[in-house]
């Protein structure tokens, strides 16, 4: 059964402010700056503050020293950050340490590993949410993926990632993807990645909309290679679909996540926004991921 209410956004923005008001919601600061790299405006984000998700973080590692268990954030969840149920097997969360404004969390009700292959129940509770917030769904299988927690959660962030963009930052060169049928590569993309167009009716039921979007998903899969336990991303909006194979967690000191392939990275300080400048955007992206062979 499909939950999610009609008045989601509404519902989504009204949380927020409770939330921020209760400081169960702890935003992190950042400025930003554009990087440039073969025309694809990469959006870079500096922190100006990582206390509060660095106390966390310890709260968590003391946590398991004591009980053995890693800590869960989703069992039981915190009631202020709770936006919604989606459907009976997932519920929709604020992300407590958001970056992106009105960054939502799709969650499994039962814990579920988050490496785990994304299934027709998850794609029905981010399509459900994508009928009425026109966004970026994410998926960071893994910790080498950018996963820092292992109970299953997808993640949706409304928009371009930023108020003064007009489109997801990557767009530009997902526009020269090239292939047959539905099916592309992207040329500025070096390493094993799975790339496809699709039209879809979004106003279909969320069940059927999902069975076509897990039928692009393993086609996807199929096409790359993919052995199960390989770390990957997923990326998903209305309009396409990007699965990448990773390889590692971090270039040097930065850690990349799925947006980082939807052309945002974050970075810790101005030393590292020096490196990402240095290095070009595209080939951090490259060292992180599973290089093609030939």
């Amino acid at each position: 059964m499909i939950l999610v209410p009609d008045q989601f956004w509404q519902t989504v923005e009204t949380t927020t402010k409770k939330a921020t008001q209760s400081q169960a919601l702890q935003p992190i600061p950042t400025d930003y700056e554009t990087v440039k790299a073969q025309g694809i405006p990469f959006l870079v984000r500096i922190l100006s503050n990582l206390i509060r998700k660095e106390e966390a973080k310890e709260k968590q590692a003391q946590h398991k020293e004591k009980t053995g268990e890693d800590f869960d954030p989703f069992l039981p969840y915190e009631e202020d950050l709770f936006v919604s149920d989606v459907s009976d097997t997932h519920i929709c969360l604020l992300n407590k340490y958001n970056v992106v404004e009105n960054h939502l969390l799709i969650v499994t009700r039962e814990f579920e590993e988050q490496e785990n292959l994304i299934n027709h129940n998850d794609f029905t509770a981010l399509c459900a949410c994508l009928q009425k917030v026109d966004g970026l769904g994410f998926y960071n299988s893994g910790k080498d993926a950018g996963a820092s927690v292992r109970h299953k959660h997808l993640q949706l962030v409304p928009g371009s990632l930023a108020s003064n963009l007009n489109e997801i930052p990557i767009t530009p060169a997902l526009k020269m993807a090239e292939g047959s049928g539905d099916f592309c590569e992207v040329p500025l993309f070096s390493f094993i990645h799975g790339f496809c167009w699709f039209n879809l009716d979004w106003t279909a039921h969320p069940e059927t909309i999902a069975q076509s979007v897990l039928d692009y998903y393993q086609t996807l899969l199929a096409r790359i290679n993919y052995e199960p336990g390989t770390p990957y991303n997923f990326l998903m909006t209305r309009n396409w679909m990007l699965v990448v194979l990773r390889k590692q967690e971090t270039f040097q000191s930065i850690g990349i996540n799925s947006l980082g392939f939807a052309g945002a990275l974050l970075v810790k300080n101005q030393e590292e926004l020096q490196l990402v400048k240095d290095h070009n955007p595209l080939e951090i992206l490259a060292s992180v991921s599973k290089p093609k062979i030939g």
